[in-house]
């Protein structure tokens, strides 16, 4: 992915060269802040709301004071600058608690910093990898439900997965799998769909959701059961979501080959087609 040709910061747009934060705000000295990714197809953000929605319950979860019901006039004036406005792209937001001498506790009346860009990005109609992955302990901390700029873990787990030659990493915490580096993950066992329940251990993803809806519209079962990885050879079919991964089948866990390279499982293919359908509705 390029840089972006423009950048948001609190209220100005300007070129990416030109985008400079002070050395002293917390999101750069402590990762202290929330972000938020959406993709925009055919001129309409996918599940806009819902996004936004998040990201002002991340902000409220670590008590940064930030409306985000003003972005979207905001995001409009982006989209313009950078000609995307009719376009598929990707937008990314960030929101840190500001600029303060550096201390740990939270500084009071600081304005936070907001910044934003859009690249283009346009989504295959169907994500057709079958992924290979690679099983690893969540070593990551306790409130993986806050969607921060604070991503070492994640960085290093999935850094491990591409060592390996692999699309992703999905993690287990006391022998329960939970999610991935940077998706919710999926498994399929005699027809019912089974996945980590939305706890403080996983993000409780967007298209996550999006996926419990399809199951319901197509009346498949899905339950917020966690599979222990002893059980992981005995799993018919796995996928991955996330909002530029959409729905991805997973062909091989670790050694344990789900399916051949040209295969996707009955159920991953139902939801995918389905996830279609509801993107050109969108």
């Amino acid at each position: 992915m390029k840089y972006p040709d423009k950048v948001y910061i609190n209220g100005n747009i300007v070129p990416s060269e030109d985008a400079k934060i002070s050395v002293f705000d917390r999101g750069f000295i402590f990762g202290d802040g929330i972000y938020e990714v959406m993709v925009q197809i055919e001129g309409v953000f996918f599940y806009k709301k819902a996004h936004l929605d998040r990201l002002q319950e991340g902000l409220n979860k670590i008590n940064i004071s930030f409306d985000t019901s003003n972005l979207s006039i905001e995001i409009e004036k982006l989209l313009s600058a950078t000609e995307l406005t009719d376009k598929d792209c990707l937008l990314y937001i960030q929101i840190s608690r500001g600029v303060a001498p550096r201390q740990h506790s939270y500084p009071s009346d600081i304005v936070p910093t907001v910044m934003m860009y859009a690249v283009p990005k346009v989504l295959p109609k169907i994500n057709i990898i079958n992924a290979k992955v690679i099983t690893r302990e969540d070593f990551r901390w306790s409130r993986c439900d806050i969607k921060m700029t604070s991503l070492l873990g994640n960085v290093m787990l999935n850094e491990e997965a591409m060592q390996h030659h692999c699309f992703e990493t999905i993690l287990h915490r006391d022998g329960f799998f939970t999610e991935a580096s940077h998706c919710n993950v999926f498994f399929v066992k005699d027809g019912v769909v089974l996945t980590h329940p939305a706890s403080e251990l996983i993000l409780d993803g967007i298209t996550r959701q999006v996926v419990f809806e399809l199951c319901k519209s197509l009346d498949i079962e899905i339950r917020e059961t966690p599979v222990s990885v002893h059980d992981i050879s005995e799993i018919d079919e796995s996928f991955l979501t996330g909002t530029s991964t959409q729905i991805a089948s997973i062909q091989q866990i670790d050694n344990h080959v789900l399916y051949t390279e040209d295969n996707i499982g009955p159920v991953t293919q139902k939801l995918q087609d389905a996830f279609l359908k509801i993107k050109m509705l969108n």
